[in-house]
């Protein structure tokens, strides 16, 4: 248990059965009447973002949730294995688990699994990752229009848009964040 005086962004806890993360609370001592703490909390399960208000010293659960190191091996069929670095343990996730994220996922890739009593609620990406294009447009002679961009699908088969320099075969570096180029590898 924890005061809601005491939630900071990170700390994840459990309300009525579902879980969230909090990502900003705030303490707000009124003209009258009692403290109250605002959050904005996202939901680990569905994603949902939502602000509650609660009532300042109140005792909220805590939710701990378990990280684990894995690499991404293969999919097959809308599923996805993964391995644990260190017990050569493999998992196996359907597609609605790893939703987005699979437009990310390469052969040996490295992410973090995380699971809450042995539920798994998803996967985290590093920051970056390197995909290869696989297909793009040649760049026209002439168009050099300033930040011009085309489409380049890259080994995933996700689309991204990069600058017009970038070639089949290239290696390039997207943020998982926003699915946008960032530069050559």
């Amino acid at each position: 248990m924890i005061s809601t005086n005491d939630l900071r962004s990170g700390i994840t806890i459990e309300i009525d059965g579902a879980i969230f993360v909090v990502m900003e609370s705030q303490h707000v001592k009124p003209g009258k009447g009692a403290a109250i703490v605002k959050a904005k909390l996202k939901n680990l399960r569905t994603g949902a973002i939502v602000e509650k208000t609660f009532n300042a010293g109140v005792k909220v659960a805590t939710a701990h949730i378990g990280k684990q190191n894995m690499q991404f091996l293969y999919s097959m069929n809308d599923v996805y294995y993964f391995m644990n670095m260190e017990t050569y343990e493999q998992l196996e996730l359907n597609r609605d688990v790893v939703s987005d994220n699979a437009k990310f996922l390469t052969e040996n890739l490295e992410v973090t699994i995380t699971a809450f009593e042995g539920e798994i609620l998803g996967i985290d990406l590093p920051d970056k990752v390197v995909l290869t294009v696989t297909h793009t447009e040649a760049a026209v002679k002439g168009n050099t229009t300033n930040n011009a961009l085309k489409d380049a699908e890259v080994e995933t088969g996700y689309t991204v848009r990069v600058p017009l320099f970038i070639e089949e075969g290239e290696k390039i570096i997207v943020s998982t964040s926003d699915g946008k180029y960032v530069s050559r590898a």
